[in-house]
């Protein structure tokens, strides 16, 4: 099977496949067996490391990049020069039990450009996915790409057998993705989401009453936002991935930041927007879902776009210096998790140390917390004149201050 063209295949359809960020993991369990082929942990696969430090990983790839849709961000559009490829069910189910004997890879992630309808991509990759559950028994991470639109029943059946489904919503507003997407609409997306959530709300209820009650999709689902293909502000892709875990459970928001194309539509940018930017949107995201932030709070109508300098935690604390110091000894958890510098583990044993004694600088210390962030934002047992820098017009370079960039040949250090 291994010949010349195969392997060529293989290059097409895998570096097509990175475009995709949409491809962690975590929240799937299926325990190994002795007749059975790898397995699943709570821990995840594509961005976990074992104790030894080996980086667990996926077999991430195509089944082909043919597509009827002309999407003018995509690489693989209709309209796109690009070289085709295409694999079988019979072929990736091969490739996935090869790989994984040679402990390439733990799991499978597998999308697809849509050929010929929705129904008809999405028959295909369940049957990859059925194929190494009941004949190969294979236990290990499977996650399949949604073609929106996909009947109901078909994605019923791609739960089944996938850890975790992902129907990508791609642009932040209706209108981007109508100008560069015919064929794609919201309504269009969000209906596959909505099925997949509901799909997996029957089925989180069915196993509270019989732990025999087959599972669905347990890690969830996911979708992807690309980054600055568009004029759309942080604000307006927040804004929408706020509006999506909230209408549709969803697991994770990935942010891709876009990737100049070849032959690309003149409305797309010609230049890919800063990686740090990305980088921010997550740290914004995880403020949403872990620190209760709104997105209002973090990209407000005056600063629709994040500050690419300091994080959004810090951005938003030096623009409400009147919301600081915090008590640390006395103030609740969610203004506790507002500070600069504390995480949300920091935060739970800051609450639960100080039931036993006061908290002091050098407790911060211990925790490891980040002090020159944090200590003009608390107030702690101990004296911390560091509560005055609130007031200076330099609070900004006192807690962030520019990195620089060291020398080589620097004979001062």
């Amino acid at each position: 099977m291994a010949d010349k063209s195969f392997k060529r295949r293989l290059e097409i359809l895998a570096d097509a496949a990175r475009y995709d960020a949409s491809c962690a993991s975590s929240g799937s369990r299926r325990p190994g067996a002795p007749d059975s082929l790898g397995s699943t942990t709570r821990v995840g696969i594509c961005h976990s490391y074992t104790p030894d430090g080996r980086c667990v990983s996926l077999l991430k790839l195509l089944l082909t990049n043919h597509c009827v849709y002309d999407c003018q961000y995509c690489v693989n559009r209709a309209s796109s020069q690009t070289e085709r490829a295409a694999f079988t069910p019979d072929e990736v189910v091969w490739l996935t039990v090869e790989f994984y004997r040679r402990n390439y890879i733990e799991g499978l992630f597998l999308s697809s450009g849509i050929v010929k309808s929705a129904d008809h991509t999405m028959d295909q990759l369940v049957a990859v996915a059925r194929r190494l559950r009941v004949d190969e028994g294979f236990r290990g991470y499977i996650h399949l790409k949604a073609a929106p639109g996909a009947a109901p029943e078909v994605l019923a059946e791609a739960g089944r057998w996938a850890d975790r489904l992902s129907a990508n919503i791609e642009l932040a507003t209706a209108a981007d993705l109508s100008r560069l997407a015919p064929g794609k609409t919201f309504d269009l997306v969000e209906g596959t989401m909505a099925t997949i959530a509901s799909k997996r709300a029957e089925a989180v209820e069915e196993r509270r009453r019989t732990t025999r009650a087959p599972a669905f999709a347990p890690a969830g689902q996911s979708t992807q936002m690309i980054v600055g293909a568009t004029a759309a502000d942080d604000a307006a892709l927040l804004g929408t991935a706020d509006a999506l875990y909230r209408r549709h459970a969803l697991r994770r928001v990935y942010y891709s930041a876009f990737s100049p194309i070849p032959h690309a539509d003149p409305r797309l940018p010609s230049a890919a927007p800063p990686l740090v930017r990305e980088h921010r949107l997550y740290q914004a995201d995880w403020l949403m879902r872990f620190y209760g932030f709104a997105v209002r709070e973090i990209a407000p109508a005056e600063h629709p776009l994040l500050d690419l300098e300091i994080d959004p935690k810090l951005a938003w604390a030096l623009r409400h210096p009147e919301r600081f110091p915090v008590d640390l000894n006395a103030a609740p958890r969610e203004l506790l998790l507002r500070v600069p510098g504390l995480g949300v583990r920091n935060v739970d044993r800051i609450v639960a140390a100080r039931r036993h004694r006061a908290v002091t600088l050098a407790d911060l210390v211990t925790l490891r917390v980040a002090l020159r962030k944090a200590r003009p934002f608390v107030v702690t047992a101990d004296h911390n004149p560091a509560t005055r820098w609130l007031d200076r017009a330099d609070l900004r370079a006192l807690v962030a201050p520019k990195p620089v960039q060291l020398s080589l040949f620097d004979r001062t250090i």
